[in-house]
């Protein structure tokens, strides 16, 4: 008899393979809930800079002081930037700053460093 289906009726899914979609699923959620809120974090991050460089009355503040706003910025943020990651270089009447960093990921049996590189420029 050819064609015939042993063991289970016609159309259906292995319940193994079901239950290895919803651990995957469920895998792919876990890694979602981990890395989405440090990249959403950035991004805030990433436009409080912006912010700064596209303020005119912040041209005129000291380095030291805009410096200390993006650290104070990331820390309410629970980013790791310190104060050397953050460098502003100016340039005529414009000004550029850019802060490099990276936020460890301790994940069961594997460690991962995402490196983030905010910038902006006022010119």
């Amino acid at each position: 008899m050819s064609g015939a289906v042993t063991g289970s009726a016609k159309g259906s899914v292995a319940r193994w393979r079901i239950a290895a979609a919803i651990f995957i699923l469920a895998g792919m959620g876990l890694f979602a809930a981990i890395f989405i809120p440090i990249y959403f974090e950035n991004l805030k991050l990433e436009s409080f800079i912006s912010e700064l460089t596209r303020g005119g009355q912040n041209q005129t503040k000291s380095d030291d002081w805009l410096r200390s706003r993006i650290v104070d910025k990331a820390r309410e943020l629970d980013l790791p930037v310190m104060a050397d990651n953050v460098h502003i270089v100016r340039q005529g009447e414009g000004m550029d700053i850019d802060v490099r960093y990276f936020v460890r990921v301790d994940l069961p049996g594997y460690t991962v460093n995402l490196h983030f590189h905010p910038q902006a420029s006022s010119r």
